[in-house]
């Protein structure tokens, strides 16, 4: 008699709520919207995933771009950042192959030009981010002059490729500046990229080397024998650009904009590069 006198009182219970009881039922629906809020809210929680820019760089930046990244993921939790560095020539062409990428920033206007001229740019993005100097460098004290390169006293010069590494153009530029390069060729060793002409000259592969004068000075290992004249090449420019195939757009556009803010400029200048005031090109 009991269980059938609470399953009348069950059954009456669920009347009134779903159909007699006007107070009960408004309540009822009350407690359910909440329950559904709080679940949506914690599957939103749960589900919410980082935005990861995919940003493709000169590796003449490394140093610079590794530090702007520690404090602008500090500011924005919800963004992951990874980098592909390697020389701007490489790199362009991993682009150019469909690599993805969300950024692109080249040691050398031509590798950007390239990518622009197949449109794989974002239209309005490209902009001129930075400048840099091109340093003849030596581990060994008894030379003092880039005209030592034509000495017998040198043996082998360390210069970026110059058909893929930008250091490497702007050397041959200066030579052929210069009126030595057809002395200085037979001497000649080709590295990858500028950390690879870095590493020459300090492990005494090569007597001396070319490289940006912000890599040189991240080596205690070296030091600058001459600070090469601009009038000698081409102007040493980074150019940067959000890639047209991004999925991120918006915050591409806020990574890019956040370089070219006083707090990034501080650090740029930290590293020897100089900023180099520029406009998106539209």
């Amino acid at each position: 008699m009991g269980f059938i006198r609470d399953w009348v009182r069950s059954r009456s219970l669920a009347c009134d709520i779903f159909f007699g009881n006007t107070e009960l039922m408004v309540l009822n629906r009350s407690y359910i919207f909440i329950l559904l809020l709080v679940v949506s809210l914690s599957c939103n929680r749960g589900d919410s995933t980082k935005t990861n820019l995919t940003i493709s760089a000169a590796i003449s930046l490394k140093n610079a771009l590794e530090e702007i990244k520690s404090g602008y993921l500090n500011q924005h939790p919800n963004i992951s950042i990874t980098y592909n560095y390697g020389s701007s020539g490489a790199v362009g062409q991993q682009i150019e192959h469909g690599a993805p990428t969300d950024i692109f920033i080249s040691a050398a206007p031509r590798y950007m030009d390239a990518l622009e001229h197949q449109g794989l740019l974002l239209p309005g993005t490209r902009r001129n981010l930075l400048a840099n100097r091109l340093v003849l460098i030596t581990s060994r004290d008894d030379i003092q002059d880039i005209q030592d390169l034509i000495t017998e006293k040198i043996k082998k010069v360390a210069v970026g490729e110059p058909r893929s590494v930008p250091v490497g153009g702007y050397t041959e530029e200066t030579l052929r500046s210069l009126g030595i390069a057809d002395q200085v060729a037979p001497k000649l060793v080709f590295a990858k990229d500028v950390r690879q002409v870095l590493t020459y000259v300090e492990t005494g592969d090569a007597d001396a080397g070319f490289v940006y004068v912000t890599d040189a000075r991240q080596s205690s290992k070296v030091k600058i024998v001459s600070t090469v004249s601009d009038s000698t090449h081409s102007s040493i420019l980074y150019p940067a650009a959000v890639l047209r195939q991004t999925a991120n757009e918006v915050q591409a556009r806020e990574f890019l904009s956040f370089l070219s803010s006083e707090s990034a400029q501080v650090i740029f200048e930290k590293y020897g590069f100089l900023v180099h005031s520029s406009s998106p090109r539209q």
